[in-house]
């Protein structure tokens, strides 16, 4: 069977679900069998005017005609599921709907866009979600028959990291020789509960449970919540919080690997804000691989990527008490973070193993 991945998210485009569509193709058991049309210099979807998604309906019959696709991979159910609702009509295809997280929720926020992507599910061939929360949510909504959907989360690549010069660099640009490092990593936004974290560790220093670790929090990436979480810290620690939390910025990609791998704990406490979610956590993945025990929030579809007390600790993402009661924990268990960091390689390398998600996806698709 000849696949179209069409898709408005893919490399070098950044994010959790355009990694997941280049990892998806490059592992395709054939990868003579699938081809991918992106939205690369706005040749889908046009950045303004009316019915910006109409230039995709003819880039994609070109591309079905011209390869002789028969089955669409929609990456994105609006706007692109629009275009293959309606060529299905025109062209003998069958299509396929993959859901991620706030893609669901948009797509049903109000009457119009809830029955047009009634539609477009109720003529699609198969349904694939990326995570257990939205599968049950969208089983839910639109009443869908078991047999029609599956969840195949994403997956991670095993990979030898060891950069002892960028390490070095690291530690010493941000003082960390001989702490205990706390990293967090992520868009600026509420949802990934850096907030609470920064609550969370004044309850920490100011516990009897804390044995003196000299403790730094890193938190890495960048978003529309930087300044409120610098006068959040500010406001807790005063204005010499940098000795305790650290804001870096947007890193690299071997940056994002290096803080990993210095790090003791990875934590990213998300919670759901009136809908908004984290529909997976890929970097809990990633923590895993490099030995490293994960605190995350009992949210969205986190428990898809973190077992608890397995890979890490499951927490209420809006309890300071627990958080900061899980940061104590792996602090002053040595046996449990390491016992937590084996586990949540192991879990990586055998569950979400980028091939075998892919080969999940091709079976399913082939049945």
């Amino acid at each position: 069977m000849k696949f179209l991945l069409l898709t408005s998210e893919y490399f070098p485009f950044k994010g959790g679900v355009a990694n997941y569509y280049t990892n998806m193709v490059y592992h395709w058991p054939k990868s003579s069998e699938i081809i991918v049309l992106d939205n690369s210099n706005d040749k889908l979807i046009r950045r303004s005017g009316f019915l910006r998604w109409f230039p995709a309906i003819f880039k994609t019959w070109k591309e079905i005609k011209k390869n002789n696709i028969e089955n669409v991979l929609v990456g994105q159910v609006l706007p692109l599921g629009t275009v293959v609702f309606f060529l299905s009509f025109f062209l003998k295809i069958k299509y396929t709907i993959f859901f991620h997280g706030m893609d669901l929720p948009l797509a049903s926020k109000n009457n119009w866009k809830r029955f047009l992507t009634k539609k477009i599910i109720k003529r699609s061939d198969k349904i694939i979600c990326a995570n257990s929360f939205v599968c049950e949510m969208l089983k839910n909504i639109y009443r869908i028959d078991n047999n029609k959907v599956i969840t195949v989360n994403p997956g991670v690549n095993d990979f030898n990291f060891n950069n002892e010069s960028k390490r070095e660099e690291l530690i010493k640009k941000y003082n960390l020789s001989g702490k205990k490092v706390l990293f967090s990593l992520g868009r600026l936004v509420k949802r990934k509960g850096f907030d609470y974290t920064i609550l969370s560790l004044e309850k920490v220093f100011q516990s009897s449970d804390f044995l003196g670790n000299n403790l730094k929090y890193v938190i890495a990436g960048n978003g529309p919540d930087e300044s409120y979480l610098k006068n959040l810290a500010f406001k807790t620690f005063g204005e010499n919080f940098q000795e305790k939390i650290i804001f870096t910025g947007e890193i690299s990609e071997e940056e994002k690997w290096t803080f990993l791998s210095l790090s003791d704990i990875f934590i990213m406490p998300a919670r759901n804000i009136a809908g908004d979610f984290e529909g997976f956590g890929i970097v809990f993945l990633e923590a895993g691989l490099l030995f490293k025990p994960v605190i995350a929030g009992k949210s969205g579809g986190v428990s898809d990527a973190v077992a608890h007390n397995y890979s890490g600790l499951m927490v209420d993402p809006e309890s300071k008490d627990e958080i900061s009661e899980a940061i104590l924990k792996l602090l002053n268990n040595k046996n449990l973070s390491h016992n937590l960091g084996e586990g949540g390689r192991e879990r990586a390398l055998i569950k979400f193993n980028w091939k075998n998600q892919a080969n999940n996806i091709y079976d399913f698709l082939n049945k």
